[in-house]
């Protein structure tokens, strides 16, 4: 019996020897087999050695704040040094607790994962890769082989983190990791996600912030801590006790930190884009100026991979006082828009048309959950196709650019409510500029034989010649026994005025200055061109002023200061301002010194009586046929803010004064005028007053008003009489 059973136990073992031996060699063949490439190639140390990381370009403004990213993933590389201990210490406590023992694998740790979590089936037994594993698989992300899918891609980040092991540091290896991991929300790296849910660099991050991201890397989206704030919560305070089992915080400091709320400050600039119109066209100007850009081993640069750093001229203060100048003000007008449109039954006409349209289906008008742009914000609403198409066209729309003139510096730059969901540019858009463009006309007047005491007619007529075309003022005034001088008519925006000053001036003359300020040409012939009929960009009329802010110079203006590659090499540099003479120093002076009586008893009254502003500046109102366009445009020396406010289309607008420039465009002017001169830094660089000569005011000291006829011959030769 005993016997047998020795027998047994040998061929027992004998077996088990077989089967294990045959494992081992099968172990053997299939590592040899991944190890030689036959489930494809695996890097070798130089191409290890070589690992770059694609990192986003920056967009930062003039004070400094990121405003935009270019990115095919968005990561910001960071430095060895700019990372805190604690967060290195969180990542290991949690991640791999023998990361600075082992060489790259953890035979230990396969033990645990095979006894733990396969054989007694524990799934919180934990995974078995090390950290070097993990960023290989970050890296190089895994293949699909079928069945052997998991075998296969394991052993290849065995063998790659052997290797990698030999190439890199500890530190190295550790912050490769750091700026490789994925963070969830489309984030790569560290320094990205401190930015997105801390809105501050890595540098900066308390031991509480660095466990909460450190415990994002189990599940992104689980423990997200915007999406799911109490699974971070928990998971943070996990990670702050394996911290204390490894002795990097104290029981008392564990105990204390776990204790805190989770305090995010989340910011993502791509959903929110402060500046993204701005941002879209400094990513045109940078491709054009990369074009002429070679880097030192003779390829172009990737604006989306290489980590580039480009330095805009745009300040982020002056860019949400517009902002905030825009949301406080557009509200209640959308209100008042809305009320006017419905007593008009605008909105039934156009939903009648909608459904007229040959394309117009039964699903246009179903109800469902549509997400869209209010001015309470990003709102879901139960609305239909075509009631989110009459959302967006009734919409009032704001566009603000502020430049320097002195240099061409774009300081701040809106195109638009919602550059996300409403993309398309204001500031680029033509609209008819209405008597913002009288300027033009009258700083052309003054390069002839006219001064501020040409008297003008101010007579109503019909011009047969122009198809029986009437124009009136504004106020529909008008004085047949007197002319108005020119000085006057320009601060008080009169139509009549302007038409006669049009015809004395001559149309070839105008032109002439419209093709130097680089205006679009027209073939139309008409003289309403004097009232504002031609369509101008925001951006080409600021321009244009900013030529009387500079003693009659005009400069393009300008978005980049400076490019750089990741590692703060300058490849680009703007280089100083080039201007071209549109008018003598004096008729800009003058144009300026009446444009200055426009905002203290003209038309831009508001601006003093309304906001108080007490800066010295110049500046016009500008309303189109039916109040469509709204604009208003301010100066100092050192500033040009335009801003236009209507509709996406000229249909939609207001039937009454409210849509006038003085009403609708001046006040988010004015909100953002007052922010500067509320700050004592912005006050200094931008609210800087004219240095104009007295003799220029002194051209102004005559009567707004000339009266002709009998009755004005009579007062004539009395005042004559008197004189002597």
């Amino acid at each position: 019996m005993q016997l047998l059973k020795k027998t047994y136990i040998k061929k027992y073992l004998k077996y088990v020897v077989i089967v294990l031996s045959s494992l081992i060699f099968l172990f053997v063949l299939f590592f040899f087999s991944v190890y030689t490439g036959i489930f494809g190639p695996l890097p070798d140390k130089a191409t290890l050695a070589a690992i770059k990381n694609e990192e986003a370009s920056q967009v930062i403004s003039s004070d400094s704040i990121i405003i935009g990213k270019y990115f095919a993933e968005n990561r910001t590389n960071i430095s060895w040094n700019e990372v805190p201990n604690h967060l290195k210490n969180a990542l290991i406590a949690t991640e791999d607790k023998r990361f600075f023992t082992h060489k790259g694998y953890d035979l230990q740790s396969y033990f645990r994962v095979f006894f733990k979590s396969i054989l007694w089936g524990n799934s919180k037994g934990g995974g078995g890769s090390t950290l070097t594993q993990q960023l290989i698989k970050n890296l190089y992300g895994r293949n699909d082989f079928s069945v052997l899918s998991m075998p296969v891609n394991k052993v290849k980040e065995i063998i790659i983190a052997a290797r990698i092991e030999d190439v890199f540091t500890k530190e190295e290896i550790l912050l490769l990791y750091l700026n490789s991991v994925p963070f969830g929300e489309d984030l790569y790296g560290v320094e990205t996600a401190s930015h997105r849910y801390f809105n501050k660099p890595a540098r900066k991050l308390k031991v509480e912030e660095s466990a909460v991201l450190v415990g994002l890397l189990k599940a992104n989206t689980y423990f997200n801590p915007r999406l799911n704030p109490e699974k971070s919560l928990e998971r943070r305070n996990m990670v702050l006790s394996l911290m204390e089992q490894e002795q990097y915080l104290s029981v008392a400091e564990a105990d204390s930190l776990r204790k805190l709320p989770l305090n995010l400050n989340y910011e993502n600039i791509n959903l929110e884009a402060p500046a993204g119109y701005f941002v879209y066209q400094v990513k045109k100007k940078t491709q054009e100026i990369l074009e002429d850009i070679k880097s030192k081993d003779g390829s172009e640069y990737n604006l989306e991979k290489d980590g580039l750093k480009i330095y805009t001229t745009l300040n982020m203060q002056v860019q949400k006082m517009t902002t905030e100048g825009i949301r406080n003000h557009l509200p209640g007008m959308q209100k008042v828009l809305d009320n006017q449109l419905q007593s008009r039954n605008f909105k039934k006409n156009w939903y009648s048309k909608q459904k007229k349209q040959p394309k117009a289906t039964p699903k246009d008008f179903e109800k469902r959950e549509i997400e869209v742009f209010d001015w309470k914000g990003t709102e879901t609403k139960r609305m239909s196709k075509t009631d989110s198409l009459w959302h967006y066209y009734k919409m009032l729309n704001a566009a603000v650019l502020i430049t320097n003139p002195k240099d061409g510096s774009v300081i701040s730059w809106i195109g638009g409510n919602d550059y996300r969901r409403l993309p398309f540019d204001m500031v680029l858009s033509h609209r008819q500029i209405a008597s913002a463009f009288k300027p033009i006309l009258y700083a052309t007047a003054l390069e002839g034989n006219f001064n501020p005491c040409t008297y003008l007619e101010n007579v109503q007529k019909v011009y047969p010649e122009y198809e029986n075309w009437e124009p009136q003022n504004f106020d529909h005034k008008f004085t047949k026994d007197s002319t108005v001088a020119l000085w006057y008519a320009l601060v008080n925006s009169m139509n009549l005025a302007t038409v006669d000053l049009y015809f004395k001036v001559g149309r070839e003359n105008l032109i002439n200055t419209c093709n130097k300020l680089h205006f679009p040409r027209t073939k139309n012939d008409a003289p309403s061109i004097a009232l504002g009929t031609l369509d101008l960009s925001l951006f080409e009329i600021v321009r244009a002023y900013g030529s009387f802010a500079n003693k009659g110079l005009i400069t393009e203006p300008v978005m980049i200061n400076k490019i750089t590659d990741a590692k703060g090499t300058i490849l680009y540099k703007r280089k100083a301002a080039e201007f071209e003479e549109v008018f003598s120093r004096e008729t800009s002076e003058m144009i300026t010194a009446i444009l200055q009586k426009a905002i203290n008893q003209g038309t831009g009254t508001r601006i003093r009586n309304q906001y108080g502003i007490r800066a010295d500046l110049a500046g016009k109102t500008g309303t189109a046929q039916n109040y469509s366009n709204a604009w208003f445009i301010a100066y100092t020396p050192n500033l040009v803010v335009g801003t236009w406010v209507g509709a996406s289309s000229p249909e939609v607008h207001f039937y009454n004064g409210i849509g006038s420039g003085s009403s609708l465009a001046l006040p988010i002017s004015a909100n953002v005028l007052r922010g500067i001169e509320n700050n004592s830094v912005l006050r200094k660089q931008f609210l800087t007053p004219f240095s104009i000569p007295a003799s220029v005011y002194n051209d102004l000291n005559c009567e707004p008003y000339h009266e002709t006829g009998v009755k004005g011959f009579f007062k004539r030769l009395f005042h004559r009489k008197t004189k002597r």
